[in-house]
């Protein structure tokens, strides 16, 4: 049994991309309802497109506040039926007005352990703070920034020949299993009527 998941995108839609794979050759049962991007030249709207999916650009610098643009965001999530929203990549702070109508329903992918080297470029954080041992985590969405409660993590270890580009990609594939590993998370919860 699967969910209609909503994908928020701002730049390349790696993740994006993964999901959609996933679900159009059956390693997940949920559909991809909609890839919304709020930057009219995310690459990911294209690579969207090119799979068949319905793809939509609602750009915040358009509404004259964040609540309408939130407003925008949430109603068109609601039209397509999503019952779990997706953030890879999005690059802008959900509100708390926003949040409250998807209440554990909006869920994050992270390039660190956190809640280890939040916000942005985790990777460069994390090499420069010398540690061992990286990763990345899926946690749910709060207000703040990569704040919310942890739902699984995997690990990347450090090598001392290491830089940003090389560990960047091996964490990227690694977020790309464990993206895929916590949606059948949520499908198996959702089948048991656990939801």
């Amino acid at each position: 049994m699967g969910l209609n998941l909503g994908i928020l995108i701002s730049g390349r839609g790696s993740n994006m991309l993964n999901l959609v794979n996933a679900s159009q050759r059956g390693l997940i049962n949920s559909k991809i309802k909609i890839v919304i991007s709020n930057n009219k030249n995310s690459n990911g709207i294209d690579k969207a497109k090119r799979k068949n999916i319905k793809t939509k650009i609602i750009n915040q610098k358009e509404y004259e506040s964040k609540k309408d643009f939130e407003n925008a965001l949430s109603n068109t999530l609601k039209n397509e039926d999503v019952e779990l929203v997706c953030l890879a990549g999005f690059m802008s702070i959900l509100s708390k007005n926003f949040l409250k109508d998807w209440n554990k329903k909006v869920i994050n992918i992270h390039p660190s352990l956190l809640p280890s080297f939040r916000g942005k470029n985790a990777v460069k954080q994390a090499l420069e703070n010398k540690v061992k041992t990286a990763g990345c985590s899926v946690h749910f969405v709060d207000e703040g920034i990569d704040t919310g409660e942890i739902i699984s993590q995997e690990r990347v270890p450090v090598l001392s020949n290491d830089n940003e580009e090389t560990l960047g990609k091996k964490i990227l594939k690694k977020e790309h299993g464990l993206y895929i590993k916590v949606i059948k998370e949520f499908e198996r919860k959702c089948f048991n009527g656990k939801t």
